[in-house]
Order: structure tokens, then C-alpha cells, then sequence
């Protein structure tokens, strides 16, 4: 297979770090970028991401995207738009998805008819690599293949997410707020969506049939007042959340995802929390016990934690290529590695 020409579809926390990956990889050709905003239209892609200029403009104008002859879209918006996504496949466009089409729905009913619809006329693949959890989800499936018998998969993160800057983020979780009310619990809930399509992705993967998905959440206060300067929690104010999400069949979890995010250890609780960002649990035989952690160069910023979202897309554009037309599921695509050898120092 030869150079894949890419379209990056818009360049915000996620989108312009997969644009770099783009930039970075040799085997793919920046195709076309799609501004969301009026004020990046007729900028060029580099400085959008940090790079030098590469000659290609941003746009707003999907014909102009659509008349470019791509072969793939890395489609990356905080919020999806269903026509937008059902015109690029229909047009023979493979899309990879760090959204997860939550907003309109989720990829089921109406909405996942609509993408296989515009698959099936453009023979072309949808694959949704995710966001938070995404990458984990792949491994933790993978991991199984060594197990004679799976009884329950359990994957754990742990975070201090007082590098991740959005208060909107974090008063919507409840934190800053003297108690948890049932609205914010509501709200937590959705917010945690992500990980109830993680548990139904690696159910339908292993073969579950699941009868129920069970939601779980807890509040810690912080014992002082915190201050990090965009965000600020008086004391006994919620300050972390442990949460996520049993899948069940038969009515004994088989499948677990769960977080534990902190924006201070200083609590009025009892809680530990784990150096690791992940911690995953196969139990079976043999059971499988595995940590994960992340350790970034001194030159990241606090967004370029993202680079774990973006570049599992950017890394399956190949494979997405090869596989069969449709929406594609966590065993469709393969093993999705980076192109290591091509990127080999001297």
C-alpha cells in the first residue's frame, strides 16, 4: 500500500495532535485540514499545530475537502455532527473517530443506521478509536488470548487531574461543590459515558452478551483549601470522584472500567491511589495482573497528555485501509502499532 493522503478534521486539543502525527508519519500525506472555526479557515496546518508551514490551508468548505481525492479523515471534534460524518463516508472517505458520536446518540439505533448506510453507498469504514478510555480497551482484549477461561476483566485508572485545565470539566463532576446532589450524580454520569461505550466495546469483542451496565460513584473532600490557580476548592468541597461502570451478564460483572481522578491527595478520606495510570485485572486462568505507566518528556504541557488519544487514530490509518468496508470493531482493525522502524535514530 502506498503514501495515504489524510484529511485532519478540526485542530483542536486532540486534533492538532494528530496532525502532527500525520506530519510525522511518511507513509501518510497531509490531504486537507477542516477548520471548525471561521478565524483558523486560511491559516496553514503547521502553525495550527505547531509545526513549520506545509502548503495546505485550512478550510470550512467540504466540497473543496471532498474534491481533494483523500483516502482517509482523522475526525476529532469535541462534539460530533452526524451529516458531516455521514457525507464523508458516503463519499468514500474512511473516517477514524477519537469522538464516540455520544452527542448524537451513540453508534446504535437510528445513528448507527444512518453510518452504515453511508458505508455500505460509499465502501468505506468507520472505526472509532476513542478517546478516554480508547487504547486500553484494545489491549486489555488482546490480553485475554493467553487466558483457558475469562470470568471478569476489570480495567482501573488512576489520574491527578489537576494537569488537565478545563474547570467545566470538573464542576460538572461535582468537583468544588460542598456535596454530591442526585443532579450532579445524573450529570457525572453522562460525563462518564465514554467508559459505558468502553464496557459494551469490549463485551461485544469477548463475546458477552451483556443483561445490565450498573453505575457507581463516589465523592472525596479536600481537607484545605486547594488552589491551582484556574481552578480553586474551599475546603471540604468535593475535590475527587472514584467512578465507572459494571457490565453484567447473568447478573455477575463480567467487565469493569473504572476511574479514580484526583485534583489534590489532600482528602478527608482515606483513599490511595495508584502511581499507575492503569491498572488492568484478568481474572481467569492464568490470571492476569498488569500496570501501566505513562512518563512524559519534561517538554510536555498539560494538554499534550492527549497524544494518547490521538495517536492510536493516526496509527490505524493503514489498517483501517485494509480492512473491510463498514463500522469496525476493536478486532477488525488488528494489531495497530507505530511505524517504529521508519522513525529510528541514528
Amino acid at each position: 500500500m502506498g503514501t495515504l493522503r489524510v484529511i485532519q478534521w478540526t485542530t483542536g486539543k486532540v486534533g492538532k495532535l494528530s496532525l502532527r502525527g500525520i506530519l510525522d508519519d511518511p507513509r501518510l500525506e497531509l490531504a486537507g485540514v477542516y477548520a471548525y472555526s471561521d478565524d483558523k479557515a486560511g491559516t496553514d496546518a503547521g502553525p495550527l499545530c505547531g509545526r513549520p508551514d506545509t502548503g495546505v490551508l485550512a478550510t470550512r468548505d467540504i466540497d473543496e475537502l471532498l474534491a481533494l481525492g483523500a483516502d482517509t479523515v482523522l475526525y476529532t471534534p469535541f462534539m460530533a455532527d452526524l451529516d458531516h460524518a455521514v457525507r464523508l463516508l458516503e463519499s468514500g472517505l474512511d473516517v477514524i473517530s477519537t469522538n464516540l458520536f455520544l452527542n448524537v446518540g451513540g453508534i446504535q439505533g437510528e445513528t448507527k443506521a444512518r453510518l452504515e448506510q453511508a458505508c455500505e453507498r460509499g465502501n468505506s469504514s468507520l472505526y472509532i478509536s476513542g478517546i478516554n478510555p480508547g487504547w486500553i480497551n484494545t489491549m486489555t482484549a488482546a490480553m485475554t488470548a493467553v487466558c483457558r477461561d475469562v470470568q471478569m476483566v476489570s480495567i482501573a485508572e488512576s489520574a491527578d487531574v489537576s494537569v488537565y485545565e478545563s474547570a467545566e470539566t470538573w464542576q460538572a463532576l461535582g468537583m468544588s461543590l460542598p456535596e454530591a446532589t442526585p443532579q450532579v450524580i445524573e450529570i457525572a454520569k453522562m460525563w462518564l459515558s465514554t467508559f459505558h461505550d468502553a464496557v459494551q466495546r469490549m463485551a461485544v469483542t469477548l463475546g458477552y452478551e451483556l443483561d445490565d451496565m450498573e453505575f457507581f460513584i463516589e465523592h472525596a473532600t479536600a481537607s484545605e483549601k486547594v488552589d491551582l490557580g484556574w481552578f480553586c476548592m474551599e475546603k471540604d468541597t468535593i475535590a475527587a470522584i472514584r467512578a465507572g461502570w459494571n457490565g453484567k451478564a447473568n447478573g455477575k460483572t463480567v467487565v469493569q472500567s473504572k476511574v479514580a481522578w484526583y485534583l489534590t491527595k489532600q482528602l478527608n478520606a482515606d483513599w490511595d491511589f495508584l502511581d499507575d495510570h492503569y491498572h488492568v485485572v484478568i481474572k481467569g486462568e492464568p490470571e492476569v495482573d498488569t500496570r501501566i505507566r505513562f512518563i512524559p518528556p519534561d517538554t510536555w504541557g498539560n494538554h499534550e497528555w492527549d497524544t494518547m488519544t490521538a495517536m492510536p487514530a493516526v496509527s490505524a490509518v493503514l489498517d483501517v485501509a485494509a480492512a473491510p468496508a463498514g463500522i469496525l470493531g476493536l478486532k477488525d482493525v488488528g494489531l495497530v502499532v507505530a511505524p517504529a522502524g521508519i522513525w529510528q535514530h541514528d
